[in-house]
């Protein structure tokens, strides 16, 4: 059987384009598959510097810049509370919880030369990427749903619907970069729900926000912004889509959406009532865009590689939005993958041990944003002393850079588990009453 590609990638988002603007620079033929019709709204709209080394090396950088996006030099994180809490050694004598930033210049980053990346409307970003993969030589077919993947033939075929025909299309290898629609790990059944993060979205977007009355400096409304609210496991992301345009979400515990009756608008107003200064705000803007839910958040697989087969960004694993990982996970597993990949089909073998530098580093990776994501809802005033605390500021910056896939555990990570495991075992520890009540048994991310 002849194969009509090298490589099939199911989805043309982030990960899928990106994927095929490497393959498709080295020379193989590449198809990608993506049942929508670009553009389309997504949900992910802040990136981080991460991104920008694959941007400039898969040739989508001037476009990226072109665009308009506005430029995102930091990240803020406010909150309610108003009292100076001790701060147990890390920062100073007494820790100011009402707000904490940082400035990606702070830390030079292997492969950025620029102090920003963006906040994108994914719309553009989306079709801008896949554009770029399609200049450089990818037959991209879009609205073209692919159903299941057979892997039984002597090649992988993937049974693709086009109208009212079913059509197999045989391949080398396939890609899935499907998204949040796993399609091979439903396929495959290696899907698994995490076991600690049942988080919920509920967002949308507001013109003529007033960004500055949030912002403990005027000069840096620009930064994405994330808002503590006094509920538990529950804050909310502000992120700057154009001059006037804002996209706002309530990310919180599934259980206390589903409380809601599934009311949407109730109770996103509601949560939001928690902070009256944020209330406020959003009530004097207008919205345009319908609120959108965004749930099964997280979820990992118990394998992302296999003979003939890899799983790339969120198709792989999904945690949660708090540090806008997910575009930076998108193109980073993808890049780390395509090496693997293009060495494969020069040694015309495409066995799933051709794949165990990807999967070493993906897993690397995201177990480090795992337990940083973990930490930051068990006990998340740890999260803002650390960010002040210059012992281990860099070091947390280097993760919210998204610069985690290359080196062993970062040192902050190891002093934060160190503190979270004292608070837990010390029932009168003065920052016992901030635990939130999500608490992973183990901080490491499974497939």
């Amino acid at each position: 059987m002849n194969a009509d590609f090298d490589i099939a990638i199911i989805g043309g988002g982030p990960a899928g384009s990106t994927m095929a603007a490497y393959l498709a620079k080295a020379g193989l033929s590449v198809a990608v598959f993506e049942s929508a019709n670009f553009p389309r709204e997504h949900v992910g709209e802040s990136l981080v510097p991460a991104t920008t080394p694959v941007l400039v090396e898969t040739g989508a950088m001037p476009a990226v810049d072109a665009a308009g996006f506005p430029k995102k030099y930091g990240a803020a994180w406010t909150t309610a509370e108003t009292r100076k809490i001790d701060s147990m050694g890390f920062g100073g004598p007494a820790h100011d919880f009402r707000a904490a930033e940082v400035l990606f210049s702070e830390r030079d980053q292997p492969g950025v030369n620029r102090d920003y990346t963006y906040h994108v409307d994914r719309g553009k970003f989306d079709q801008i990427l896949l554009k770029n993969a399609e200049s450089l030589g990818a037959r991209v077919y879009a609205g073209v749903r692919v159903n299941r993947v057979d892997f039984s033939g002597e090649l992988p075929s993937l049974q693709v619907r086009l109208g009212n025909q079913s059509v197999n299309v045989p391949v080398r290898m396939v890609v899935d970069a499907s998204g949040r629609r796993t399609m091979l790990g439903s396929q495959l059944k290696v899907k698994v729900n995490d076991p600690v993060f049942n988080q919920y979205a509920i967002h949308t977007w507001f013109d003529n926000l007033d960004r500055s009355a949030l912002a403990p400096d005027p000069a840096k409304v620009d930064y994405i912004y994330i808002h503590f609210l006094p509920v538990v496991d529950t804050w909310v992301w502000q992120i700057p889509i154009t001059e006037t345009v804002t996209s706002v979400g309530v990310v919180t515990q599934k259980k206390r959406f589903q409380a809601s009756k599934d009311n949407r608008e109730r109770f996103f107003w509601n949560t939001v009532a928690s902070r009256p200064d944020l209330l406020d705000v959003l009530k004097n803007a207008e919205r345009v865009r319908p609120f959108k839910t965004e749930g099964d958040y997280s979820y990992g697989m118990k394998q992302i590689t296999g003979d003939n087969f890899v799983l790339v960004g969120d198709a792989a694993r999904f945690v949660d939005p708090i540090f806008s990982s997910g575009v930076s996970v998108a193109l980073n597993s993808a890049r780390i993958a395509a090496k693997d990949i293009i060495a494969a089909a020069a040694a015309g073998d495409f066995s799933k041990e051709r794949f165990a530098a990807y999967e070493a580093k993906l897993r690397r990776g995201v177990n480090n944003w795992y337990e940083f994501i973990s930490i930051y809802y068990r006990l998340n005033i740890l999260f803002t002393a650390f960010v002040q605390d210059p012992r281990y500021r860099l070091d947390v910056l280097k993760m919210l850079q998204g610069d985690v896939y290359d080196d062993e555990e970062p040192k902050a990570l190891t002093a934060m588990r160190e503190v979270v495991a004292a608070v837990e075992a010390d029932p009168g520890h003065l920052w016992r009453p901030f635990l939130g009540e999500l608490s992973a048994p183990t901080a490491k991310a499974g497939f």
